[in-house]
């Protein structure tokens, strides 16, 4: 309650406020005390009722001035007060209406914590946002987003934009200290070599701020992997080897993309997932949990991550020991992801 009363304080002399509501206590000051002197058996408290209903032009008529005097301060608190009134509610619109345009335009900070960072807008960019929107867990959590853009590209009620390059100052404007997982794109509009070249920088600039933050990056070329490597990039993502990669194998098992791409869409039939190890599963051996993940939720597993975010290891050996804390990459229908 004393920060909500601080920040209303901070608010009002930021927006100069104060000044009008001065004016408001000065004119219901003027009217009371001039009905009060003017008309004849009525106390204080019906006075100030009287001022604030004609001030604010409700006007019950359940209180109204007999008397010459009284009737002209009545007219100059209704000529007054409409001009009063009119200021104060139009500065209260027009701090939310320059916020929301400062918000659109990517001229504010935030501090939201546990949030996703995503740098750069491309095409790309615009499909992982909607893939994100359809799954669950990423429904309404805030996203931030930093890219060169005249203003927020999609209307997301949960993405939050700020404008200009990923440099220090706006990572921290993204609060990225706070953050829990960053994605970096490429920018479409340079070459192969300087795109890659401004993610890995992009990627030191985080890791530098913010080491425990999870990073993702995209790259082009296969051979700067290692400069992601190097920035402690937690994830590298080569678009066009990965495209190719996925051609070959379907050119020769036919069928194969069919199936991935239903696996890495959220929206449609199943989902790889990733979920933690059932607490009576801990301690026994990776066939054992493989069928019983099988047997109670349909899923079939086929990787284990030691630790949340541990090293990850792809078709375990049927009697590698499942320990508590380890995660479960696992196949999932929709109602389970």
């Amino acid at each position: 309650m004393k920060d909500l009363l601080q920040n209303l304080y901070r608010f009002i002399l930021r927006e100069n406020l104060h000044r009008l509501l001065f004016l408001v206590a000065g004119l219901i000051v003027f009217s009371t005390v001039g009905l009060v002197v003017f008309e004849e058996d009525i106390s204080w408290p019906n006075a100030i009722w009287w001022s604030m209903v004609t001030l604010t032009t409700v006007g019950y008529g359940d209180i109204a001035p007999a008397s010459f005097g009284g009737r002209v301060v009545g007219a100059i608190t209704m000529v007054f007060g409409i001009g009063v009134l009119g200021m104060f509610t139009a500065t209260i619109a027009s701090v939310f209406v320059e916020r929301k345009l400062k918000e659109n335009r990517g001229m504010t900070a935030y501090d939201f914590e546990g949030h996703l960072l995503l740098c750069e807008w491309n095409y790309r960019s615009r499909d992982v946002l909607a893939q994100l929107r359809t799954d669950p867990r990423m429904a309404e959590s805030p996203i931030v987003l930093i890219a060169d853009l005249e203003e927020k590209p999609v209307d997301d009620e949960n993405l939050f934009f700020i404008q200009g390059d990923v440099t220090e100052e706006n990572l921290r404007r993204a609060n990225l200290e706070k953050a829990k997982t960053a994605v970096v794109m490429g920018d479409d509009s340079l070459d192969a070599n300087a795109r890659d070249a401004q993610v890995v920088l992009a990627a030191l600039a985080i890791e530098s701020i913010n080491p425990n933050v999870y990073t993702i990056t995209e790259l082009v070329n296969e051979r700067n992997v290692r400069h992601c490597k190097r920035a402690h990039v937690d994830e590298v993502i080569v678009s066009s080897e990965f495209n190719s990669r996925l051609i070959a194998r379907a050119a020769v098992d036919h069928g194969l993309s069919v199936v991935l791409t239903e696996l890495l869409s959220t929206s449609v039939g199943n989902d790889i997932v990733k979920v933690p190890v059932p607490d009576d599963l801990a301690d026994r051996p990776f066939l054992e949990v493989f069928r019983e993940m099988k047997q109670r939720r349909d899923s079939i597993v086929l990787a284990l991550q030691r630790g949340d975010e541990g090293a990850v290891i792809a078709n375990p050996a049927a009697d590698l020991l499942v320990e508590r804390g380890d995660a479960l990459i696992v196949i999932s229908g929709p109602a389970d992801a």
